[in-house]
């Protein structure tokens, strides 16, 4: 099945890893992974005008997503999995 995470983006569960808020970046060790995958240009922004509230890591990319982690878990447990 498929989650939702903002805009017209939708991401298999499946290769979901981690939905984490947008204020545990603030470690050293976070923000070197995320300027690393930046850097690498796995990062995509699903939120406009610096609007995240979440990001969500999946086996090929990291998505800035403006729906809270809250919201997210509510989503995917709201999901059928077949």
């Amino acid at each position: 099945m498929f989650l939702h995470i903002g805009a017209d983006v939708v991401v298999p569960k499946k290769d979901i890893i981690a939905i984490l808020e947008i204020n545990t970046k603030s470690s050293a060790i976070t923000k070197e992974f995320l300027e690393i995958a930046q850097d690498e240009g796995f990062i995509e922004h699903v939120s406009g005008n610096n609007k995240e509230k979440s990001y969500i890591i999946t086996t090929d990319k990291i998505y800035f997503s403006p729906i809270s982690c809250t919201t997210l878990k509510k989503r995917s447990d709201s999901i059928i999995d077949e």
